[in-house]
């Protein structure tokens, strides 16, 4: 599949989850920035895809990740992000989203699995977040490795080398 064919709409993910639900798959569910794609963001989505079946991947819109992460970001826009995450062979879909978090995202596709990164835990899930999967019976699963990346901590490597 060509990579520019994973990224949907939120209709084309949800006539694509259709097909995959009558075949008897099992859904993943797995969101981020990923703002300058690292080790640790593939790491993750692989995680999750080992999850299930289908892996489809909300990415945070360029307007929903300025409010999450303040000036200066992103760095890549959400279309280069979603391009990027859709390259990886473990992600079925990927879907570009604006709200500052993944419920209504969650309610929409009702995936099987919800999977998060390790900088999560299940006590550190946002409430409304935790609450409404166990509403939905959508499992919650901590994936990927240790959070020894982040696309922060690179940006400030950088900067010092810039500066200093």
């Amino acid at each position: 599949m060509d990579t520019r064919e994973k990224i949907l709409s939120r209709e084309g993910v949800h006539a694509a989850l259709d097909e995959h639900r009558r075949a008897g798959r099992k859904i993943v569910f797995a969101n981020g920035v990923f703002d300058i794609l690292h080790a640790g963001h593939v790491r993750y989505l692989k995680a999750a895809r080992a999850e299930g079946d289908v892996l489809v991947v909300g990415v945070n819109s360029d307007a929903s990740t300025r409010k999450l992460k303040g000036a200066g970001r992103p760095i890549l826009t959400e279309r280069a992000r979603a391009s990027l995450v859709a390259a990886i062979a473990a992600v079925n879909y990927v879907v570009i989203f604006d709200e500052p978090d993944v419920n209504s995202l969650l309610r929409e596709f009702q995936p099987d699995v919800h999977a998060k990164g390790t900088d999560y835990t299940p006590a550190s899930l946002p409430e409304a977040e935790r609450e409404l999967a166990a509403l939905l019976g959508i499992r919650v699963a901590i994936v990927g490795d240790p959070k020894d990346h982040s696309t922060r901590d690179l940006l400030a490597r950088l900067r010092q080398d810039i500066d200093g």
